[in-house]
């Protein structure tokens, strides 16, 4: 008889769970569709008035734009960096090649 009541309970809390879920996936997707609209219309107002931000970390003190070289790093495959450090390997003044 405990077994029972065990497995009912569970059905019903899980779908509670479920339910409750479900209902707070539509309302994120309501809430996003709504947000993704106003979005929109603030770019539409502001497309005729083009504004173009500066980050503060290519300012100097006095507020020029700094002429230094910058650190670009870029994302390369698994294969891509292996052969790179071949190639550095078989360069390096020790090697035997």
């Amino acid at each position: 008889m405990l077994h029972i009541i065990y497995i009912v309970a569970f059905t019903v809390l899980s779908l509670l769970a479920v339910t409750n879920l479900i209902r707070s996936m539509i309302s994120l997707a309501q809430n996003e569709a709504k947000s993704q609209n106003s979005y929109t219309n603030k770019i539409k107002a502001t497309s005729s008035r083009t504004r173009q931000f500066i980050h503060p970390e290519l300012l100097d003190a006095n507020g020029n734009i700094i002429d230094e070289p910058l650190l670009v790093i870029r994302s390369m495959g698994v294969e891509d960096a292996r052969l790179r450090l071949d190639e550095l390997y078989e360069s390096s003044p020790g090697s035997d090649s």
